[in-house]
């Protein structure tokens, strides 16, 4: 997909920013490409036109697609695995995979993990490299402020959390509950 000066995009794992120019270079030995310039908040990076997508390049969320992440968010968490090691491999993965599909996933796998016990710091810093990247595509997707988006997206993984412990049908705690069918 050919992008345009001042397109919103979001590059993984940098996150949301904006095609700031489309230049020629040379890398070492690599031969003269051009380049699409990403300017993320954090940083200005250079991906090679050809295979943009492949090397993690993509088109901001549309606003129309919110409502499916939405859903997602409020959906029934998927078990994560117990063994940290493996539990890692398997993050890391599903965080590699740059869709916003797979970090709304993430965060709502993760969220509802910590109902049950706490994060390691692994999985902590997992947690919150995903919950960073979706909440400003969030905002970018909305055009609305990041504290805005933040709150949007706990507000539906506590509606999840809510649904799920009527659904189950328990009379303790939600957390409880919900955390009952991680393990």
């Amino acid at each position: 997909m050919p992008y345009e000066i001042d397109d919103r995009v979001v590059l993984n794992p940098h996150g949301v920013g904006r095609i700031a120019g489309l230049v020629t270079k040379r890398f070492t030995t690599a031969q003269v490409q051009e380049y699409y310039e990403v300017a993320t908040e954090r940083s200005l990076v250079w991906v090679a036109v050809d295979g943009a997508e492949a090397r993690g390049l993509r088109p901001v969320t549309g606003k129309a697609e919110l409502d499916r992440f939405r859903d997602v968010l409020r959906s029934r968490p998927v078990a994560l695995n117990t063994d940290h090691r493996q539990r890692h491999l398997e993050l890391h993965n599903r965080e590699r995979l740059g869709t916003f599909q797979a970090a709304c996933e993430l965060v709502r796998d993760l969220t509802a993990y910590t109902w049950k016990k706490p994060l390691n710091d692994v999985d902590t810093a997992t947690f919150r490299h995903a919950q960073t990247g979706l909440c400003e595509e969030w905002a970018a997707a909305e055009d609305v402020p990041l504290a805005q988006a933040n709150a949007e997206v706990a507000a539906l993984l506590l509606e999840g959390r809510q649904a799920w412990h009527i659904a189950d049908g328990s009379a303790g705690r939600a957390g409880k509950a919900f955390g009952a069918s991680l393990t």
